[in-house]
């Protein structure tokens, strides 16, 4: 079995020559283009000779042309013309970075681009300066990657960002999800389509706006390919990391999909796939990203376009915009007679933050009373490398099947971990994949038991009233403005909040009316709020220990420290 930590170990010691050069926390901007360098060079290896020799032939025709037989020439969606490859260049080391510079330049349009991202030019002039070249590019060149399919590499690339993040005191869960929270997530994304999607031939589409690495969208390809290999899902995705992206592009260039459907950017600002509808989306955003910087262009979408735009439903507040990747995501379903399922990861504060008005309120709102939440599963805790805060997956969908219409399925999934013999970062925990399909099992069912609880849509809405009482002088006489109305004392104002499913009046007389009888109501100010307390449903009383049993525990406790304080005073 391959360790994937060992292997991104081994390219890391490569690192160890640019100490006292580089700063540690920049050996990524030689590094991981250097890897990815030496896995394109090592797939493209058995049919080098064959893409120069068509070269020569059709060098003269257009460069679309060219692209396109160079391309079917080396099996794969890239070439390289360049006479060179990384063994060769190091056989040449008085004219090593020019040759370097050819080989790179050789490359397909696209190939050219991933280094481009990593401003992989003006690094190799900055090796070079300091001698270093060589050393790296031997080092380089004598690795192998021939054992790791897509996934596999994925893997160490992810260990190599955790520890490039680490060193530069970033946040390494922003970079990639653990696979295993990824597999959970695309089996219930799947499992109710599970008859469509073996069909011969059938081809679906997958978006993930915040796409990092890819690892998302290559789990979810494996996945379809293991439950029907003449299906083909085409994978769609935006990148804000420059670094990120250019692994991303690299890995679906390898993988036979369109790189063009990888999109750098930031999602909130320039949307690079703004005309596009998916089948399927599923996406980790970074947990309560701040939205200052985006906050103009935002805000002006939202005011001009409404729900003509992605914000319609709503803005939250400044520090967290995590709703707003579930809302640009919904903006991208397809009609409903079609339909899209999205799976998306969030801490908690998406569930509960802000009261009835407040943007993060009107967004479940719309999501709740649209029928789109289908599904929220509490994840165990610890399991991402950077946090150990609890998280929570939600399904949203338009598309849902006759049962769950008008409903929410909860599923309480927090014990259902192992622990990690040696932990990675704050990750401590993986779910196993027995764990995983007895989570999509408990989806599927959709019945209610320990860990799974269903509710009506109303069930996570309410009224919020505001409660008044009057104002009195000094003598306790009640005061009136100058047409008799009686004024509110705004000390005394309080607010209650009444479940959607009971008569706001009923409510008022038995728990307000029942201890304040001179309060009433200001209509004005009612609002209806939504908010998914997951904590309360699968709330389990504990019974407090009867008086017998501490009062054992204490004489046996006395017992054990009997002369113990005598001792410590003498």
């Amino acid at each position: 079995m391959i360790n994937f930590q060992e292997r991104a170990n081994d390219i890391w010691s490569i690192a160890n020559l640019l100490r006292g050069y580089y700063k540690q926390h920049d050996y990524g901007k030689v590094i991981l283009p250097f890897t990815i360098l030496r896995r394109l060079d090592e797939l493209l290896e058995p049919t080098k000779e064959k893409v120069l020799a068509q070269y020569e032939n059709i060098k003269t025709k257009p460069p679309i042309v060219v692209e396109e037989l160079l391309n079917k020439a080396s099996g794969y969606r890239f070439h390289n013309r360049s006479k060179f490859t990384l063994k060769s260049l190091v056989k040449d080391a008085n004219n090593l970075q020019p040759n370097l510079r050819n080989y790179i330049n050789g490359f397909s349009i696209q190939g050219r681009e991933i280094f481009e991202y990593f401003e992989f030019d003006k690094q190799i002039a900055k090796i070079e300066e300091g001698k270093l070249l060589f050393q790296i590019t031997k080092e380089f060149s004598e690795k192998s990657y021939k054992d790791l399919d897509t996934l596999g590499m994925g893997y160490v690339f992810e260990h190599l960002i955790r520890k490039f993040a680490e060193a530069s005191n970033e946040t390494a869960g922003e970079h990639f999800t653990p696979r295993e929270i990824i597999e959970l997530m695309v089996n219930v994304l799947f499992v109710e389509d599970s008859k469509a999607l073996t069909k011969e031939g059938i081809v679906r589409t997958m978006y993930d706006p915040a796409c990092g690495t890819g690892g998302m969208l290559s789990v979810a390809e494996m996945h379809l390919k293991g439950m029907n290999d003449k299906a083909r899902l085409e994978l769609f995705g935006q990148e804000i990391n420059p670094e990120s992206y250019a692994i991303c592009k690299s890995e679906m260039l390898i993988k036979g999909q369109n790189p063009s459907q990888i999109k750098f950017g930031n999602t909130f600002t320039t949307d690079g796939l703004e005309k596009e509808n998916f089948d399927y989306m599923l996406s980790n955003p970074p947990f309560g990203v701040e939205w200052k910087k985006e906050e103009k262009i935002i805000k002006s979408e939202y005011e001009k376009l409404g729900f003509a735009g992605r914000f319609g439903a709503g803005l939250p507040r400044i520090n967290d915009g995590s709703l707003l990747f579930l809302l640009h995501m919904m903006s991208k379903m397809k009609d409903e007679s079609t339909g899209t399922r999205i799976g998306i990861i969030f801490n908690g504060s998406p569930l509960f933050n802000g009261s009835a008005g407040s943007g993060e309120s009107e967004i479940r709102k719309w999501i709740i009373e649209k029928d789109y939440l289908e599904t929220i599963i509490a994840l165990p805790d610890q399991l991402f490398y950077n946090t150990g805060i609890s998280t929570y997956l939600w399904i949203v969908s338009n598309r849902k099947t006759g049962k769950r219409k008008g409903k929410v399925q909860m599923i309480n999934a927090t014990s259902f971990s192992k622990e990690m013999m040696r932990s990675l970062g704050s990750k401590r925990k993986v779910i196993s994949p027995e764990q995983i399909q007895e989570i999509t099992q408990i989806y599927g069912d959709f019945e209610e038991g320990v860990n799974c609880k269903i509710f009506d849509n109303s069930d996570f809405g309410y009224h919020r009233i505001t409660v008044e009482r009057p104002k009195k002088d000094e003598d306790g006489k009640i005061v009136k403005d100058k047409k008799g109305n009686v004024l509110p004392d705004g000390d005394l104002r309080d607010n209650e909040n009444i479940p959607l499913k009971e008569d706001i009046q009923t409510y008022f007389k038995r728990e307000v009316l029942s201890h304040v009888p001179d309060a009433w109501i200001d209509d004005t100010k009612t609002k209806v709020g939504y908010e998914i307390n997951f904590t309360k449903y699968f709330y389990e009383f504990k019974p407090l220990r009867n008086l017998q049993d501490i009062k054992a525990d204490i004489l046996a406790l006395e017992e054990e420290t009997e002369g113990l304080i005598e001792a410590v005073i003498k």
